[in-house]
């Protein structure tokens, strides 16, 4: 599933194209995604301009005069930039036609999500969607005293806890993995048990981790793209532990491990990582 970095690659990269700009036409292809997509949309988009190109989470939020359309990209889902006149791929569900670009969201499982928020109903941030996210990694709030608060009580994993996204919300399975093996603490270990100190060096690694992959423009889940319709490299290069099973740990040559915790796949160093 694109994560937070990918997601903040997409919006970068979108930001560029069509903030301040008007949308000309909303293609609907196919309305079945992960929620229908509103029948009335296109017309309630067609010759307004978008005023900003936002993210809550795993959320872009396109913001327009009289209200906010909501796009999630689902489990493998694109939102890129393509030609003018370029024939749309099976999966090619929405576009967002300007004058100067088309946007073309791809996604094959239809997961996602293309909502409407009007502004007469209020901030977007109090849509059901968002209402109970978490702090964003990049809150100046977010350190290790608020990740200990959050904590404090929970006796689920930590990979679990910071998976949830009521603590903090962006982290995802592959950087939850990797930020765990950087602030040297064991997956499974019970979120109430990780003491401030504990707490404070990981708020730190998800800060980092989550950075570097900004910076490389997000991992290669599978068919995730950019905005530009170029893949990422970060993960496929420089990860630790993910998807690592059985290879020798690059810190201390122990070799990788993989469990299943509440059905997503975790991978840790037995010896770098302690409880």
């Amino acid at each position: 599933m694109p994560e937070l970095p990918e997601v903040e690659t997409t919006r970068r990269g979108i930001d560029a194209v069509i903030t301040g700009k008007t949308l000309r036409r909303l293609l609907v292809r196919e309305s079945r995604m992960r929620w229908p997509i509103p029948a009335d949309l296109p017309g309630l988009l067609s010759g307004r301009a978008v005023l900003e190109c936002a993210r809550r989470g795993k959320y872009l939020l396109l913001r327009f005069e009289h209200g906010t359309q909501i796009v999630h990209l689902g489990m493998s889902g694109s939102l890129r930039s393509v030609p003018a006149g370029e024939a749309p791929r099976k999966h090619d569900h929405v576009d967002w036609i300007f004058d100067h670009a088309t946007l073309r969201l791809h996604d094959p499982r239809r997961f996602g999500a293309v909502l409407w928020h009007p502004e007469a109903a209020g901030p977007v941030a109090a849509h059901p969607l968002l209402a109970r996210l978490g702090i964003e990694p990049f809150d100046p709030r977010f350190d290790g005293a608020w990740l200990h608060s959050q904590f404090r009580n929970r006796a689920i994993a930590v990979k679990q806890a910071l998976l949830a996204g009521d603590a903090v919300v962006g982290v995802g399975n592959i950087y939850a993995s990797e930020s765990l093996f950087r602030a040297g603490i064991d997956p499974r270990t019970p979120a109430r048990r990780i003491s401030l100190a504990r707490c404070a060096r990981l708020a730190d690694m998800v800060r980092t981790t989550l950075a570097d992959a900004l910076a490389s423009g997000g991992s290669t889940l599978r068919d995730y793209v950019g905005a530009s319709g170029q893949p990422g490299s970060y993960f496929e290069i420089h990860a630790a532990v993910y998807e690592r099973a059985g290879l020798p740990c690059r810190a201390c040559g122990t070799p990788i491990r993989r469990l299943v915790q509440g059905q997503r796949a975790t991978y840790y160093c037995p010896s770098c990582q302690r409880r």
